[in-house]
């Protein structure tokens, strides 16, 4: 804060004494009286009495004159300090005036800081209590939304799961506790005796599921991931959703589930999920997708995903048709010690990344019809239980079927391979309707039995 500087003082003011004035006074006279007898005598000289007589006159005339001239002096003097004081008295108003007005300014400043620091401290207590009125609200709100998620009614329930959608619906900073409450009821055994839960189960599945499609940007719900290990869904909808780092970590899903659509970020892990049908189409994961120990009891699509991370599916089980056509394999993938029992397509899929399949059992058709293979493509120990198709499939890499065991037909019609495929002990059942890579050597190894050799 600046400190104020006080001005000079100015030197005190005296007062002219009375006889001064007096003093001057007889000055003047005395003067006067001096000169008239200097001049008298000097006129008392003269020869001639007429000269004498006028000069006596012109004598006093003057002596007259210097007094009144001695007299107008004073006067002046006593004027010019009249003005000086009136002058001095001016200044020391307006000086003292504009001390009064800074003073005034200061303190007017002082006043209007102080009433301005008030209204903020005002204004502070009041915001507090507002919040702590919302926040005490809300906390109500919240607590009677889950004690009805807990009442025995399944329509009291359905009415707790809506009384808390809408409570994150109007404030976006409880959607991850809500989100993380529905995930929980989810996860948690379904009551038994009481038939109305199913609907109960699908109605938190919508609420989750319904502010994960961007479609409606108010009704969307960014900052919600889903934790839904081990929980029980039924025919779960996830299409078009946009899943953050979601677990669905040994969770049973029945009916039809649906991931169509969806786009993933970060991690989706499925892994010993189980399935009845589920569909992957057009599924984009910007993340690793885990379907490891994954049991599908019926249909299973994946057509035209995209897994840019890669995909783990190893030691996974396909009872029914699978479909992976017109998917790009983005990082490694790995199908290994996968079982698909019926028949299984990856027709005109990408693979950027490594393949592995090692170990791998195709039950029923295996359908790799113009694949393209970018990097290095595994199938050593597969095994091809029925037809083996790799018809216009092209191989830029290294290709290995080493032990594999085709035990139907196998195609390499129009296949290209950038070096010879290894197909060291391979074993394939004797069939004349095999078309091989060229360049690979065919033994008999048995009446039922043709062994591979590589060159």
């Amino acid at each position: 804060m600046a400190v104020a500087v006080d001005e000079p003082t100015e030197r005190e003011l005296r007062v002219m004494p009375w006889w001064l004035v007096l003093v001057g006074l007889l000055a003047a006279v005395v003067l006067g009286w001096l000169v008239l007898d200097l001049l008298l005598t000097e006129a008392d000289r003269a020869s001639q009495p007429d000269t004498r007589a006028t000069l006596r006159i012109d004598a006093i005339r003057t002596g007259l004159t210097v007094v009144a001239g001695t007299g107008g002096g004073l006067a002046l003097l006593l004027a010019a300090r009249r003005q000086w004081i009136t002058e001095r008295a001016q200044r020391h108003q307006e000086s003292v005036a504009a001390r009064d007005q800074v003073h005034r300014d200061r303190v007017q400043a002082h006043a209007e800081a102080v009433a301005e620091a008030a209204q903020r401290h005002q204004d502070r207590q009041s915001g507090a209590a507002e919040h702590d009125a919302a926040e005490r609200r809300l906390t109500e709100l919240y607590t009677r939304a889950v004690e009805l998620l807990g009442n025995d009614s399944a329509a009291v329930r359905l009415g707790g799961l809506h009384a808390l959608e809408r409570l994150g619906q109007d404030n976006p900073g409880q959607r991850p506790t809500i989100a993380a409450v529905l995930c929980a009821y989810l996860r948690m055994p379904a009551p038994i005796g009481e038939p109305r839960e199913t609907e109960v189960r699908r109605s938190a599945q919508r609420v989750l599921t319904r502010h994960l499609r961007a479609a409606d940007d108010d009704a969307f719900w960014p900052e919600v991931t889903l934790d839904l290990a081990g929980a029980e869904l039924v025919d779960f909808d996830a299409a078009g959703c946009t899943l953050v780092d979601a677990n669905f970590t040994e969770a049973v899903f029945t009916g039809t589930t649906t991931f169509a659509g969806a786009t993933t970020r970060g991690r989706l892990l499925l892994g010993a999920a189980t399935f009845d049908d589920v569909l992957f189409d057009n599924l984009a994961a910007d993340g690793e997708v885990m379907l490891d120990g994954v049991r599908v009891s019926g249909l299973a699509t994946f057509d035209g995903a995209a897994f840019t991370d890669g995909l783990s599916c190893r030691r996974s089980r396909f009872a029914g048709p699978t479909s992976c056509r017109r998917v790009t394999f983005g990082q490694p993938t790995s199908f290994d010690a996968t079982r698909f029992e019926d028949a299984t397509s990856f027709r005109e899929a990408v693979f950027d990344g490594a393949v592995s399949m090692e170990h791998t059992e195709f039950g029923g058709a295996a359908g790799f019809h113009s694949v393209r293979f970018t990097n290095m493509a595994l199938f050593r120990w597969t095994v091809f239980g029925a037809e083996a198709l790799f018809d216009r499939a092209h191989f830029l890499d290294a290709a290995n079927f080493g032990r594999a065991r085709f035990h139907r037909m196998a195609s390499f019609r129009d296949t290209r391979f950038s070096r010879p495929p290894q197909v060291e002990q391979a074993r394939a059942v004797a069939d004349p309707g095999h078309r091989w890579p060229a360049d690979t050597t065919v033994e008999r190894l048995d009446d039922e039995w043709l062994l591979l050799v590589d060159r």
